[in-house]
């Protein structure tokens, strides 16, 4: 397992912080307060994000889906008690009187492991934590706990959350490309990306150099190019949208009112 940095801000534990969790270190911290400063949107465009990975997997539970790979949300820390991904994917199986699902994170931060299967795996044989990098997926899916906790049998849902990982456009496509041939017909790819698309022009600059200096080889990308790394893919509907217009409903708040200031986009993709 690779050495704890706790002086080096790290998205992950950065998106933690911002959304109210606790598993971070003062640099995260302090990278979301410059943050704050040059653009106060990001604690409100965690919120957004944590909203929609909910409802992404609400619509997947109601579709069917028993069986998730989610590589690199962080799990982050800042839902209450009982609303981690895992939570929110088996009560959603509750309410529809199904199955309770499997759900297997894939997380490349050393605390983010630790914490999960210290804090998770305990209590529960349907939830397991690996270590691997979207970096290296050839890696990741050739892991043992990955190719035996999910059934490869049958339709999963495989959300790349860990996009920000992936600033080499040709590798991208690559990682895409792997995950849809190694999940069975009737699967589906959940997708969340960074984009500076709706960041005003004149703040541009100062975001630039600031993540010059925190977070220098972050993966940002316009719209366009996100819908390339899904061409050739079946978009459910409403397609890719910025997070908060993806299926809303009453209980998601954050960046209604200007989807944009969420920075980032979101879709769900079925695999043929």
């Amino acid at each position: 397992m690779a050495g704890l940095e706790t002086t080096q801000a790290r998205i992950t534990r950065i998106f933690d912080a911002a959304a109210g969790g606790k598993n971070h270190f003062l640099a995260d911290k302090d990278t979301v307060r410059h943050f704050d400063q040059a653009a106060p949107a990001l604690t409100t465009a965690a919120r957004a994000v944590l909203e929609f990975f909910s409802r992404m997997i609400g619509h997947l539970s109601a579709a069917g889906v028993d069986q998730y790979l989610i590589v690199g949300s962080g799990i982050p820390s800042g839902p209450s008690a009982g609303h981690g991904l895992h939570d929110v994917a088996r009560q959603c199986a509750r309410q529809a009187c199904a199955a309770a699902p499997r759900v297997l994170y894939v997380e490349n931060n050393p605390m983010v492991v630790t914490m999960a299967q210290a804090t998770i795996e305990p209590f529960t044989d349907l939830v397991r934590v690996v270590e691997g990098d979207v970096r290296e997926i050839d890696e990741v899916l050739r892991d043992h706990v990955v190719r035996t906790f999910i059934d490869w049998d049958r339709p999963v849902a495989v959300l790349l959350l860990s996009t920000y990982s992936l600033n080499d456009d040709e590798y991208a496509h690559y990682v895409i490309k792997r995950l849809r041939h190694t999940a069975p017909g009737g699967s589906f790819l959940g997708l969340l990306h960074t984009t500076f698309d709706g960041v005003p022009p004149e703040l541009l600059p100062a975001i630039r150099d600031l993540l010059a200096m925190t977070l220098p080889h972050l993966a940002i990308r316009t719209k366009d190019e996100v819908a390339a790394l899904l061409e050739g893919l079946d978009l459910v509907a409403p397609g890719l949208v910025w997070v908060p217009e993806w299926r809303p409903d009453d209980s998601g708040h954050a960046c209604r009112e200007e989807p944009s200031s969420s920075g980032n986009y979101g879709a769900v993709a079925r695999i043929p």
